[in-house]
């Protein structure tokens, strides 16, 4: 018997490290697609990035949908919030491509990781969760840094960060319409969201177009399949692992994003921008840690 316990307790830690690597592993691909996206769109329009990454993701989840079925794609839970999550999630990803046109990417990562305390601050009015004085505060922090990385003033108030801020805020907007939709399968919440991003794509293109040679084609097809892979390992980690351990794991992201800047494109990260990340992070930490403490609670409670 103890011997069965042991190996269970051996299997279930296998899972949760694997969902781990998972999860570091599609962070690493959602910043390769970053760089990726900035490189290109220096070149070409967002309305092209959109168009040809979304229709190369779209292939690469052909063989997804042809074993899910398309009656799941089309007979879907809440359609409403089904159309404003694809908005939401199609003007967010507009919104970061045109600001890394402008951006390090390590400044607009740094508006993005703020992603978890928005949807914390949204959560009591949108999901009807309780928010106690402690994620409050967290909260207020989080903003602070946000601030912080902003720098508002006259001089350094700019278009492109208050773009950053709007994609952010965006994003939140899809996780919480996301967890009001946990029933839908995530084929089907990325093949629509896919949708959107192509539907926007093709009516940006026309304007400015400029043709890509091949390479740079194939690299735009490349974008869509990593962006989609990234998705597809990042599910995955959170069926293997508690959200509550490889969750955090998405700072990660803001690393990638300081040397790939710093190597790449030779962004050199300022002062404020690494102060006012590492308070965003720290208020996103707590806020992940309280919602753990409080879950082992309530179970605690319920037994």
């Amino acid at each position: 018997m103890l011997a069965q316990i042991t190996t269970s307790l051996d299997r279930q830690k296998n899972t949760i490290a694997l969902g781990v690597v998972l999860m570091l592993l599609g962070d690493f691909m959602f910043a390769l697609n970053d760089v990726m996206g900035k490189w290109l769109v220096a070149t070409y329009t967002v309305g092209q990035v959109l168009l040809i990454r979304s229709l190369a993701a779209l292939v690469v989840m052909a063989p997804l949908i042809a074993r899910s079925g398309v009656r799941r794609l089309v007979v879907v839970e809440r359609p409403v919030t089904q159309v404003v999550r694809v908005l939401c999630s199609t003007v967010e990803v507009t919104l970061f491509y045109t600001a890394v046109i402008y951006l390090p990417i390590a400044d607009v990562m740094s508006f993005y990781l703020a992603g978890p305390i928005y949807v914390a601050a949204m959560s009591p009015f949108l999901l009807g969760e309780k928010v106690g004085w402690r994620r409050w505060t967290a909260i207020l922090v989080g903003f602070i840094g946000v601030l912080v990385v902003l720098s508002p003033s006259g001089e350094t108030l700019s278009w492109p960060s208050l773009i950053s801020i709007a994609g952010s805020l965006c994003y939140a907007l899809m996780v919480v319409q996301s967890r009001q939709l946990r029933a839908t399968p995530d084929t089907t919440l990325v093949f629509w969201q896919t949708v959107g991003a192509l539907v926007a794509g093709l009516a940006m293109a026309p304007f400015g177009w400029v043709t890509p040679t091949p390479f740079d084609f194939a690299l735009l097809g490349t974008l869509g399949v990593v962006a989609m892979t990234a998705h597809i390992l990042i599910n995955r980690s959170l069926k293997l692992a508690p959200a509550a351990v490889v969750a955090p794991l998405q700072y990660t992201l803001l690393l990638w994003a300081i040397v790939f800047g710093y190597f790449i494109f030779g962004d050199v990260p300022q002062t404020n921008m690494l102060i006012g990340a590492g308070i965003i992070v720290g208020a996103g930490l707590f806020i992940f840690e309280r919602q753990k403490t409080l879950a082992k609670a309530s179970v605690q409670d319920m037994v």
